[in-house]
């Protein structure tokens, strides 16, 4: 039952956005991001769709993930900057 209430709390929180979006300041923004944090979290359906998104749209998921904090953006950031390290100190040596 939290389960469920959270999830149309997320929903609410994403239809209500544009609104609270008149209102100068970021709060459109925070309110949307805090929705859709809540729907991706309860809901198996989005989540699905989420990643099928972000399948077809590789920059506009890492954007998203990088939005939502998401601790697979902060490890997938991670390992391409170990791989930049490595392919620049590899290179430099041969040369």
């Amino acid at each position: 039952m939290v389960r469920t209430g959270l999830f149309v709390l997320g929903i609410a929180m994403v239809i209500v956005s544009p609104v609270v979006g008149l209102v100068p300041g970021p709060g459109g923004i925070i309110v949307f991001g805090f929705g859709l944090g809540l729907v991706l979290k309860y809901s198996d359906w989005a989540k699905r769709r989420y990643v099928a998104f972000k399948r077809a749209h590789p920059n506009k998921g890492r954007w998203a993930d990088w939005g939502l904090r998401r601790p697979s953006a902060k490890r997938r950031e991670a390992r391409l900057r170990d791989d930049g390290a490595a392919e620049g100190a590899g290179a430099g040596a041969g040369d």
